[in-house]
Parts: structure tokens; C-alpha cells; sequence
């Protein structure tokens, strides 16, 4: 069983080595269509996966993150990377080029350790992402499957520290704190109480 959630956010990029120059030499912008797919072994009380509701929580604020900010690669200049600090208050630095297919190995990633850290209250399976699909246009999308998770020609450079969020960003989150909340839970799983609780919900029958 698979359920379908879809984001968005709109941002600025260079996509740097890339055939078109246009993309490789020249800050530009998308709106992108983010579609996280999730699989559980069964359904909840509800008789779902997972409630949409409970999307709008960590995951929601994680990927409005990515909005109205401008992304770029840590390989950049020093010059450049001083510039984007200094005139633009929400940014993104990436440990990776910030293509379609690299933003969907990044979610990937992430929105598994924060299913993994999260804790649910409704008799819901063992839930997983099963890929995340990243639209950059109308015109086509990329998208990373669970099983990537596993391939260091994929992973290699994909980390804890992959993305550093500028200030404004954190400071705009429910729990400005979240990422080292689920970066700190991943250190010793086994040992914590999982950071990131569902509430129970009534039944009524």
C-alpha cells in the first residue's frame, strides 16, 4: 500500500557543470513540485497509512525550508558564498549540486531518519518512504527510491551535514531546534526516546 503527499517551494539555483549553459553560468529559478511517497505493512485505526495531517508537522517545515531561498553547492567561491549571506537572509548550502535528482536524494534521506524519529499513536505500521519525486518543471521530475539509500554511487556525498540552513530559515520553524533534535536521536537510536510525537487520537468506535 502506498499513499502519495505532495509540497512545494520555490527557490533559486545554479546548476553548476551542466550541458546548458544557461543552468551552469547564470542564477535562476523554479517552482518545484515535491511528491513524497509512503508504504506501510498495515493500515492505522482510521484505516489509512498515515493521516495527511500528520505530514504538516516536522516534514512540512523541513521542506518549506527550501522555499523562497537560494541554494547553492559548498564548492562554490568563498566570494559568492559571502555575497548570498549577506543579501539574502534565507539560503541553502548543500553538500551536493543542487539538481532535481541530488534535491531528491537529499529528501530522500531525510524524510526517512525523520519517519525513523518519529513517534505514532494510531496503530500504524511500520512505515517507510518508499521515494520521493522532484519536479523542477512541467516537463519532468527525478526521483529517488528507497533502495538508493543503499547505493554509495548515489549517497556517497549525501550526510548529516548536507544542508546548512541559514538562520532566518531555522528561526522560522515551529522548533527552530528540530534538525539537531533528529541529528542528536540518530547518534544512539536505541538509547533515546524518539523526538517527534503524534498525539493519540480519539476513537469513537
Amino acid at each position: 500500500m502506498v499513499i502519495r503527499r505532495s509540497f512545494g517551494f520555490c527557490a533559486s539555483h545554479i546548476v553548476r557543470n551542466c550541458t546548458s549553459q544557461r543552468c551552469a553560468n547564470s542564477i535562476h529559478g523554479h517552482n518545484y513540485k515535491v511528491e513524497i511517497f509512503i508504504t506501510a505493512s498495515s493500515l492505522d485505526s482510521a484505516g489509512m497509512v498515515l493521516d495527511f495531517g500528520l505530514f504538516k508537522t516536522q516534514i512540512a517545515d523541513f521542506i518549506d525550508g527550501f522555499d523562497h531561498a537560494h541554494h547553492f553547492w559548498d564548492k562554490e567561491s568563498l566570494e559568492f558564498r559571502d555575497f548570498i549571506d549577506k543579501y539574502s537572509a534565507r539560503y541553502v548550502e548543500l553538500s551536493v549540486n543542487p539538481s532535481a535528482e541530488n534535491y531528491a536524494l537529499v529528501l530522500l534521506f531525510y524524510i526517512d531518519k525523520f519517519l525513523e524519529a518519529s513517534a505514532f499513536a494510531n496503530s500504524e505500521g511500520a512505515l517507510q518512504v518508499a521515494s520521493v519525486r522532484v519536479h523542477e518543471t512541467d516537463h519532468g521530475y527525478a526521483e529517488a527510491f528507497r533502495a538508493d539509500l543503499e547505493n554509495p554511487a548515489l549517497m556517497g556525498h549525501i550526510h548529516w551535514d548536507t544542508l546548512k540552513f541559514s538562520e532566518a530559515i531555522c528561526l522560522e520553524w515551529k522548533d527552530p531546534q528540530m534538525l539537531h533534535k533528529l541529528k542528536t536521536y540518530h547518534q544512539n537510536p536505541h538509547t533515546q526516546e524518539k523526538p517527534f510525537k503524534n498525539s493519540t487520537p480519539p476513537h469513537q468506535v
